[in-house]
């Protein structure tokens, strides 16, 4: 079964295609860990933007090399495929924030934990977009469903108000830690220590670190979050290179994106919502396109663009505000102390 997946996957596109892409990601990865980042240690604003910068732009020159050689329209499916992962990543990077905040991970160490979570990503992703696109093959009617999902869940989480996440009262933090043996303490970069056993101290036992635990929770909210992503991916698009190759370079930018976001992850109040409307407008043009026209690729780029950087602004626009209104507020009250 599973080689009759990969079998119709790699008949997308020839073996070399796959080849070439899987060794720029091991690339990538080799030098932002192997050589970038080959000692723990805290990445600075600076180093986030660069960082951030350096993955956007070769997520770029990938496109335009597919530009190049498939032409516009994969190119464009591409592109919208990206700008769309990246936006739907934004919760991710407020999962992944509280995850390290609630278990007290040092930010040296944050790095490690999610380098090991996107090879633990790309892999889940690859197996879901493979299944994905076998569905899709066989049952193309299934694409219905998915839209319908993405609309529901896109006006969920727009008229939601369900209360910020509580991790002290997760069932999944509790399993993991019965099941785990989970220290209280760090021990420096490692995610497992063998030391002596709690019931008979002469015996030596192998536990879990908090580092593990945090690996593990990010990888669980990641496999909660793709239930959205990937089917708005196969609504953008069946092509699977570009949408594996799309999700992929977005999944190599969230830990840049997270070291760059984290501080201010607040700040960009507006950019849920604009996800939110996103996933309802993907949804409808699946339908749109089953049962009337075609929506073209460069009108749905067009589209993701304006509504996430659309969300991005507003949101600025908004921090300033209130940031001056603050600052107006402490003036005042500042300015009754000294008056007589």
């Amino acid at each position: 079964m599973i080689h009759d997946l990969l079998f119709y996957t790699v008949l997308h596109q020839p073996l070399w295609i796959w080849l070439m892409f899987g060794g720029i990601v091991c690339a990538i990865l080799f030098l932002d860990l192997g050589i970038l980042e080959k000692k723990a240690q805290e990445i600075s604003a600076k180093n986030s933007v660069l960082l951030f910068s350096a993955y956007a732009g070769i997520a770029c020159l990938f496109g335009l090399w597919i530009y190049w050689y498939f032409g516009a329209s994969m190119a464009s499916e591409f592109f919208t495929g990206y700008i769309v992962e990246m936006g739907l990543s934004i919760d991710n990077v407020f999962v992944i924030s509280l995850v390290f905040s609630y278990l007290a991970i040092p930010r040296h160490l944050q790095h490690r934990v999610l380098f090991w979570g996107i090879l633990g990503a790309a892999v889940l992703r690859g197996f879901m977009f493979v299944i994905g696109a076998e569905i899709l093959d066989k049952y193309d009617r299934v694409l219905l469903i998915f839209a319908v999902f993405l609309i529901y869940s896109g006006l969920k989480m727009l008229f939601s108000q369900e209360p910020a996440i509580n991790l002290s009262d997760s069932r999944m933090v509790r399993f993991f830690r019965h099941y785990l043996r989970v220290t209280n303490e760090l021990h420096e970069e490692h995610f497992f220590v063998r030391l002596p056993s709690t019931t008979d101290p002469s015996k030596m036992k192998w536990y879990a670190t908090p580092l593990l635990l945090a690996l593990l929770l990010i990888e669980f909210g990641d496999a909660l979050f793709a239930i959205d992503s990937v089917p708005a991916m196969f609504a953008v698009s069946h092509e699977t290179f570009a949408l594996y190759s799309s999700d992929m370079f977005a999944v190599l930018g969230l830990r840049a994106l997270y070291f760059l976001l984290s501080a201010a992850i607040h700040r960009f109040s507006y950019l849920q919502p604009a996800c939110a409307v996103l996933l309802v407008l993907i949804g409808v043009k699946v339908f749109v396109g089953e049962f009337f026209f075609k929506v073209d690729d460069r009108i749905s780029l067009a589209i993701t663009f304006i509504l996430l950087f659309g969300g991005v602004l507003l949101s600025l626009v908004e921090s300033v505000k209130r940031e001056e209104e603050l600052e107006q507020k402490l003036q005042a009250q500042q300015h009754d102390k000294s008056s007589p």
